[in-house]
């Protein structure tokens, strides 16, 4: 029997055991059986709740949808929906999220309260009521999660937004270490995004920290998730840098978190999925030397037929092969209807001419043929430490960065023009797949363009080529390698994501009609562009927080051989499953909306 057999055969054991020997699992007859909704025996009262707000500083909020005003007041609902567009506003407001739903999976409806921490003692005292009164409790930071795992009506919202600090070390030493553990940090709050860390990590402090693409993002979500950003080709995931964290655990107890101390936990952080293993309220990162320059490559290619088409995308995968599968090149390429290859590649450590001299075999082959369109594409260098500054790109390069244009919003906040589309959009179909570095291979090379190119007629296929670590340096892998994260990541070149949705479709928001059988068409076309990947990747692994909603053997495709021990951990701290999100750890003890343990 082959090696994912054992593991697959001897995990379902154990699951069906009522979890793995030794700990408390599904079948302890103590185990809590269900959690209380609004209205139901158990549901706190009115004094129990301001019990709550009491002992958090009146920070206990009662949350409704924003929509529900809009009858009686159309321009204020005008206006909410214009801050749609800006996900600055969307993460300000508790009842909302960044996505607003998937079809036919989950839509976005506000928890029945939330406490919107400012410390650490207000996490723990939410994590302590929902305990205590048996409610279904879920953890919100930025609120990106496509799945919904920051969503569930009938809930306490754990809410940190405003624990947001951010600060520079110089050297730290994690507890427990010793001075030869110093090194240069940054200790980022619970509420934080990547644009705040960044600011302070690179704009200011000229540094870098490993953090996620889009700056909006929070930092300990993606850190959980096992992220990635731009450049982690380079520096590896965002969660291999991860030094220590502040973890508040189901039991209300405060814990530090790194290789000294509750090692184990500290292990299953890095990449073990958020929401899962407690609430982190702070973490702290390895900061890393900052390049010279960071830059970019943009443009479009279009062929003439689709035989030129194929020839295109055999020549690219061959020229990134030889040119590109190194720590230098990152982000993506997509193909997209009109036999186009888009370019949306991100550099580092190259400046514009070393840049321009990697490209130029290609493009002269493109000039040398009358079979494409194509305007030279952009490639640009910046300096390194201008690369988040949204007043920088206004000079250089207005359109580029989008300002978080509220009166009083923090002069730093911006977010990627390209990144805007994400703001409430509502799910059809997404799915994602590790591409192994095998594929790269000269005789395996025929095989990848065939399936490439079957996939893009059917729907736009990109590859994130900083979401796969084959072909970063030693140490960003070894680094990555000692993460909860699927090994496959390490030798997989890139990630591929197949994925569509439509605009924001809010429960109540005004003038907001999906089409569901159209939505459901493009889920199906999304579905079967991926299956024309599989065949050339058939047991891939999968993104945990960037791919389908209704993921097959989730816990295989997340996390590989290192399920088990993820598994073992979570009963470990948390035998009660008061941490539930979709396809996370542990999950399958639980029905899908997590309210009621499964028999």
């Amino acid at each position: 029997m082959k090696r994912r057999e054992v593991l697959k055969a001897s995990l379902g054991a154990a699951l069906a055991a009522g979890g793995l020997p030794g700990l408390a699992g599904p079948a302890n007859a103590k185990a809590l059986r269900a959690r209380v909704r609004p209205g139901a025996a158990g549901w706190p009262s009115a004094a129990e709740w301001d019990g709550l707000r009491r002992a958090t500083s009146g920070r206990l909020l009662k949350l409704a949808s924003p929509f529900a005003g809009c009858a009686a007041d159309a321009a204020s609902c005008a206006t909410l929906r214009e801050q749609l567009k800006n996900p600055y506003a969307i993460g300000d407001n508790p009842a909302l999220t960044q996505t607003s739903g998937w079809q036919d999976a989950w839509l976005s409806q506000p928890s029945a309260y939330a406490v919107a921490a400012r410390q650490t003692a207000d996490i723990a005292a939410a994590v302590d009521f929902a305990r205590t009164h048996k409610l279904r409790l879920v953890v919100k930071g930025g609120g990106h999660s496509y799945k919904g795992g920051s969503n569930a009506p009938d809930s306490l919202l754990v809410w940190p937004r405003a624990m947001n600090e951010v600060s520079v070390l110089d050297a730290f030493i994690p507890q427990g270490g010793t001075e030869a553990d110093a090194m240069p940090a940054v200790r980022i709050g619970a509420g934080a995004m990547w644009i705040d860390a960044y600011t302070a990590v690179t704009t200011k402090a000229g540094r870098y920290v490993q953090g996620g693409g889009c700056t909006t993002v929070g930092v300990p979500g993606l850190v959980q998730g096992g992220g990635f950003g731009s450049f982690s080709k380079r520096w590896g995931t965002a969660a291999a840098s991860l030094l220590e964290a502040e973890i508040v655990t189901a039991d209300g107890q405060i814990r530090i978190a790194n290789v000294y101390t509750n090692p184990e936990l500290f292990w299953a952080i890095k990449g073990g999925g958020g929401g899962t293993f407690g609430v982190v309220t702070r973490m702290t990162l390895r900061t890393h030397e900052l390049p010279e320059f960071f830059g970019g490559v943009f443009g479009d290619i279009t062929a003439t037929s689709d035989a030129a088409f194929k020839t295109l995308v055999t020549r690219f995968i061959a020229f990134y092969r030889e040119r590109l599968f190194n720590q230098h090149w990152g982000e993506q390429v997509s193909l997209r209807e009109g036999r186009k290859l888009h370019l949306a590649m991100v550099f580092q450590g190259l400046d514009r001419a070393q840049a321009q001299a990697v490209w130029a075999p290609f493009l002269d082959w493109l000039r040398a043929s009358e079979d494409y369109t194509f305007q030279e594409p952009t490639i640009m260098a910046v300096p390194a430490r201008r690369f988040w500054d949204a007043d920088f790109w206004a000079k250089t390069a207005p359109g580029i960065m989008a300002k978080d244009d509220r009166d009083g919003a923090p002069s730093h906040h911006a977010v990627w023009q390209g990144d805007r589309g994400q703001a409430g959009w509502y799910i059809h179909g997404y799915e994602s797949t590790w591409l192994p570095a095998a594929l790269l291979d000269e005789g395996a090379q025929a095989r990848l363009v065939d399936s490439l190119c079957a996939a893009s007629n059917k729907w736009w296929v990109e590859l994130h080529f900083n979401k796969g670590i084959a072909g970063a340096p030693q140490e960003a892998l070894e680094r990555t390698r000692n993460t909860a994260t699927h090994p496959s990541v390490l030798d997989a070149f890139a990630l591929a994501i197949i994925a569509g949705g439509g605009d924001p479709a809010y429960p109540g928001m005004p003038g907001a009609h999906p089409n569901d059988a159209e939505a459901r068409r493009r889920a199906s076309a999304v579905r079967g562009a991926m299956n024309e990947l599989r065949k050339v990747a058939p047991n891939a692994g999968a993104y945990v927080s960037e791919s389908d909603f209704f993921q097959q053997r989730w816990q295989d495709a997340y996390w590989g051989p290192n399920y088990a021990k993820l598994l073992e951990i979570k009963q470990r701290y948390d035998p009660d499953g008061l941490f539930t999100v979709r396809h996370g750890v542990g999950s399958e003890a639980w029905s899908a909306d997590g309210f009621t343990r499964k028999d």
